[in-house]
């Protein structure tokens, strides 16, 4: 399937690629992977981007006295850093499929958090019984998955938690994404460590190549399960590019 959905233009099909990022490379050394990594931390924490993804999540949830969560692809776990600094009794289980990215989380204070559970986990494969979480969420790195393992991680996450957030970039006209490099090269400039400009821009329009568009979103969550059910939710007008904050739920209880 096409990243903007089975019926993407022909133009819109060019403008996609098969091209891995550093972070999904186990030919590139962590020491790049954690450039990437530390240049989306410094835009989440300039942009004030971590809180308003972890405000998002628990408004989610909050019908849930508390909330179990469990992240996926957390990176740097900054998202549920902030999760437990808004909700005095929500738990969290911080993970990724990177095991440095893991160790790094877990030598930080969520490896010592009374909340916060940190470990390795394939979001394809979570290994936890069914209905473990409240609520399972995915913040920008959807993406990095092609569409049959993006589908599995939907079908896995809607197991074992009763809704599954993606906060993702959405996906933008081929003339908006020509226009990427242009408008980040500036910002990294201004705001990075000049050794994270290179891997933070090569990372950045794949990522924006990656980015599924909102009919996709919902063909992937349907070819999951035939009762899926896909709920949108305002996305917050920021700096930096715009996003898809999604649920995906499997019980019309949800909505």
């Amino acid at each position: 399937m096409p990243r903007g959905g089975s019926r993407a233009s022909w133009l819109d099909r060019r403008f996609q690629t098969n091209a891995l990022e550093y972070l999904d490379r186990d030919d590139v050394p962590d020491a790049v992977k954690q450039k990437v990594i530390g240049m989306l931390d410094r835009l989440g924490t300039l942009s004030n981007q971590h809180e308003e993804h972890a405000r998002t999540a628990l408004k989610v949830v909050a019908d849930i006295k508390n909330p179990r969560i469990l992240e996926l692809g957390a990176g740097h776990g900054k998202l549920s850093a902030k999760i437990l600094e808004l909700h005095p009794t929500a738990t969290v289980t911080v993970s990724d499929v990177n095991p440095d990215s893991v160790d790094n989380i877990a030598a930080g204070e969520l490896g010592s958090h009374p909340r916060a559970d940190v470990k390795v986990v394939d979001a394809t494969a979570i290994d936890a019984p069914d209905a473990s979480y409240d609520l399972v969420v995915f913040a920008l790195a959807f993406h990095h998955l092609p569409p049959p393992i993006a589908c599995r991680a939907i079908a896995e996450a809607t197991r074992v938690g009763g809704r599954f957030l993606v906060i993702d970039l959405k996906r933008q006209s081929p003339v908006r994404t020509l226009l990427f490099p242009a408008l980040a090269l500036p910002v990294n400039l201004t705001l990075m460590p000049w050794s994270w400009i290179w891997p933070g821009l090569h990372d950045g329009f794949i990522s924006v190549l990656r980015a599924y568009s909102l009919s996709a979103l919902e063909e992937l969550g349907l070819a999951a399960d035939p009762g899926m059910r896909l709920q949108t939710l305002p996305s917050p007008r920021r700096f930096g590019p715009p996003s898809h904050n999604v649920v995906f739920s499997r019980s019309a209880d949800h909505d």
